[in-house]
């Protein structure tokens, strides 16, 4: 068969499918930025700039194990999870990153035709699955402080409606969605996944309502508070009913060995963690009063790792690539809700001196 012929048989809805935009690697940039890979600042990711616990790093180079398989079901890092978070590990499952979660929840409720309600703009993976797995995406816009609008999320549902997407705090703008809200959209009765990636930045939960309300799923990552990205370990909080299908229908060994020492030794040292976590918050309320000075961009406030700008004058990719240029790493958007602006990671105070400095210099 030729390979003219092989591309006849891929799904034809994939066909244009464009995949989900990546962060930039610091090693593809060699030779071109004007320092050096190891002098990048990298703030498009929303990673963690002071890493992981020093007991990830012993705890791995110690391990004497990676030869074999983990745990298929989970079970000492589940009891781990219910633990930290005070639910019940039968309501915990684990996943390689919140992503791959997202794609299992879809597809145990999504089937052809099925639709997704998605408050636009939002966390991008949402609709990248919904479309792999076969989903029909209905875009309700927030408002243009990025607020969820509830009244229009219960417009849309019907009887097509298998799931409500709310990421909080939202991704890309920071800004939270109030318990009260929340709560009239599950009131519906569908089912409703609130992604909590960055709740140890923001303390606001829904978990505890997990008992009262069987449409109800969290998700939460160790990509962020943790530092744990690229080990890509995540976890939902879900009915019973709902982990279990979970669990039966995720690939198996889906969280790898050195991702469940991460974990556990993670877990060991949450005074060290969420003291980064609490010096990250307080360099995010000063890269925001910093970004405030700048006539050519309106920072938006956040309770998350990060800050989203809208730029007031010029082009957001130009700033981005001037930005990139100097060796500073930052998202930037184009899609019609987010046309022209830019997202800051929060760094280290050293990297907001020189992201600031930078902005300055372009800005003129």
């Amino acid at each position: 068969m030729t390979s003219e012929g092989i591309d006849r048989l891929i799904r034809p809805d994939l066909v244009t499918f464009s995949g989900y935009s990546a962060s930039t690697s610091p090693e593809t940039l060699k030779g071109k930025v004007e320092v050096p890979v190891e002098s990048i600042i990298k703030l498009d990711a929303n990673e963690n700039p002071y890493g992981c616990s020093p007991r990830v790093n012993k705890a791995l180079a110690a391990c004497s194990y990676l030869n074999i398989y983990p745990d298929d079901g989970q079970t000492r890092l589940r009891k781990l999870l219910g633990e930290y978070t005070g639910i019940d590990a039968r309501h915990i499952v684990a996943g390689g990153g919140s992503n791959q979660l997202i794609d299992l929840v879809l597809r145990l409720f999504i089937t052809e035709g099925d639709e997704v309600i998605n408050c636009v703009p939002t966390f991008g993976i949402y609709s990248f699955s919904t479309v792999l797995c076969g989903g029909a995406l209905v875009e309700v816009p927030r408002d243009e402080n990025f607020a969820a609008n509830v009244g229009a999320v219960k417009a849309a549902i019907n009887k097509k409606t298998k799931m409500v997407f709310l990421a909080n705090p939202n991704s890309p703008t920071g800004n939270t969605t109030s318990q009260k809200d929340i709560l009239e959209i599950l009131d519906t009765g569908v089912p409703v996944l609130v992604d909590e990636a960055y709740y140890e930045f923001s303390g606001e939960t829904v978990a505890p309502l997990l008992s009262q309300y069987e449409n109800l799923m969290v998700l939460r990552t160790f990509s962020k508070w943790a530092g744990l990205a690229g080990l890509r370990v995540g976890y939902g909080l879900f009915p019973p009913e709902i982990a279990d299908y979970l669990l039966r229908t995720k690939i198996p060994y889906n969280v790898n060995v050195a991702a469940l020492v991460a974990v556990e030794e993670s877990l060991k040292d949450l005074d060290y963690l969420l003291g980064r976590v609490k010096a990250i918050v307080a360099e995010r309320e000063r890269l925001f009063g910093e970004l405030k000075k700048l006539k050519f961009l309106r920072p938006f406030p956040s309770q998350a790792n990060f800050i989203f700008c809208s730029v007031l004058n010029g082009k957001a990719s130009e700033i981005q690539q001037k930005l990139r240029n100097k060796g500073i790493l930052v998202r930037y958007f184009a899609e019609p809700l987010l046309r022209d602006s830019i997202r800051i990671s929060v760094g280290k105070p050293e990297h907001t001196d020189a992201l600031i400095k930078a902005l300055q210099e372009i800005g003129g």
